[in-house]
């Protein structure tokens, strides 16, 4: 059988590190980078004696996490302890939550090519992360680095309702885009705060009955999760059609080869043998609090991207683009501000920004310069200081090697020739030079003034006014 004779079912386990100054039951602080073991203490190492103490604040971000996916918060819930064994978790054991999550019932709306869909939220829950193994490249051996250990987590468990890896890039990337919005977690992918478990099986088109799953652990990457969805649904289905079954089993994505290996049987919720904390008492939430929070949470990205779409007449797929990012939103917004020149923003962001962003696999908060900066350089343009094409390179000086952009074009020269004199010089030498475009021209050919006009932006290294250069041509071809 083909491809397209089954259906792929895709469920996601999206763990995002909460952005809580201190770790999830302890005073250890949580920053990235630190010298390996610096950030632990008798509690989060797990020394005989030590008792947790809950967090508030990892409470209240998992509540706005709930509240901005319409889930419903609980207001009786508890930590629970699930049991495993690996060198990274010094007590054997996780204090996360299990049949008692804080949020419950959520949706996320995305929209692929088919049309907009509905995923479902399971469960929204916090939990602690553990440490993290250092393998050594020659196989002699792993250091274990302890200070990830007790830093807070949400899990967001989705709905199986995932049918293709498009769809799972989008929800991704909406889910990363909420939780930016309402400041609980940096999303940094490549230090591990946001990383995704993803489970995948295969069934026959028309079948009801879910097929046995695979998952592949601790993915980071919007591009390493496509890519190993596709292997993943390919795999699954030679192997059917061979006539194997599928395992249950843990999967390690390797993106050198670009394929799925074994690492484990896939654990069962029996398997973690799950029971109620004895340290931590119960989470009781009040209406006020839950209220409070509600009341607190800032515009998200589809109220913003409705209002960029009446208030700045952006197209939706520009809207779409901008507010995708809270960083790209903000960026837009301020930059907006400062110029009074919205469409030039907008223009920038979604084409050289973006550009720029995907082809160096750049995070928009990693983006070197600030609103203040791009605004300036939209107003070099409108003031004639720069041409387009000599901003595009500006643009690219901003990203390479950060500063002002007119301390750039100071530097490089590239300040715009406006001069009267100095431009109709350019406009009769390249006219003197192309004899066949100006016959071509008075012959009616359009286009010919464009090269002409290309011929001179090439004479002046592009610092030629090309509205005056226009102009000119067209004056002198009379």
């Amino acid at each position: 059988m083909a491809r397209e004779d089954y259906e792929v079912v895709i469920g996601l386990e999206v763990h995002a590190e909460l952005s809580t100054k201190t770790k999830i039951f302890c005073s250890c602080p949580t920053s990235f980078g630190a010298a390996p073991n610096t950030h632990v203490c008798p509690i989060c190492t797990a020394m005989p004696g030590t008792l947790p103490v809950l967090n508030e604040k990892v409470v209240e971000y998992a509540v706005r996490a709930g509240l901005a996916t319409e889930c419903t918060i609980s207001q009786d819930s508890k930590n629970d302890r699930k049991n495993y064994f690996y060198p990274d978790l010094p007590k054997a054991y996780q204090i996360s939550q299990y049949d008692k999550p804080l949020c419950e019932h959520g949706k996320i709306e995305i929209e692929p090519r088919a049309g907009r869909k509905t995923i479902g939220i399971t469960r929204i829950h916090i939990e602690e992360d553990a440490g993290k193994l250092n393998h050594d490249e020659f196989g002699r051996g792993s250091l274990v680095d302890l200070n990830r250990a007790g830093v807070p987590l949400i899990e967001i468990v989705s709905e199986p309702d995932l049918r293709s890896s498009e769809e799972v890039d989008l929800y991704l990337k909406k889910l990363k885009s909420i939780l930016e919005y309402i400041e609980v977690s940096d999303c940094k992918m490549q230090e591990g705060s946001l990383r995704a478990d993803v489970n995948v099986s295969i069934r026959k088109k028309g079948a009801t009955e879910f097929g046995t799953r695979t998952e592949m652990k601790n993915m980071n990457s919007f591009r390493s999760i496509t890519r190993a969805i596709e292997y993943e649904i390919d795999r699954q289905v030679d192997v059917v059609d061979n006539g194997g079954t599928i395992e249950q089993e843990t999967l390690r994505w390797d993106e050198v080869s670009g394929k799925t290996f074994s690492m484990r049987d896939k654990e069962d919720a029996q398997d973690y043998r799950y029971f109620p904390d004895p340290d931590l008492v119960a989470i009781k939430l009040s209406d006020e609090y839950i209220e409070n929070i509600k009341k607190s949470l800032p515009e998200l990205p589809e109220s913003r991207k409705q209002r960029y779409l009446t208030e700045y007449k952006l197209s939706e797929k520009d809207a779409n683009i901008i507010t995708s990012s809270k960083y790209l939103s903000d960026l837009f917004e301020e930059a907006s501000k400062i110029c009074n020149n919205p469409k030039a923003v907008n223009n920038w962001i979604i084409s050289d920004i973006s550009r720029i962003l995907n082809e160096t696999e750049m995070d928009p908060v990693e983006i070197p310069f600030d609103s203040k900066q791009l605004a300036k350089l939209v107003q070099l343009i409108d003031k004639g200081t720069i041409s387009s094409s000599i901003a595009k390179k500006v643009l690219v000086e901003m990203f390479e090697h950060p500063r002002d952009p007119e301390d750039i074009i100071d530097e490089k020269g590239w300040v715009q020739i406006s001069d009267e004199g100095a431009i109709k010089e350019v406009v009769i030498k390249v006219l003197e030079n192309n004899p066949q475009s100006v016959q071509d021209y008075k012959a009616g050919k359009e286009k010919a003034l464009g090269y002409l006009v290309g011929q001179a932006m090439k004479e002046t290294r592009g610092k030629a006014n090309p509205q005056m250069l226009n102009q000119m041509f067209k004056e002198e071809l009379k």
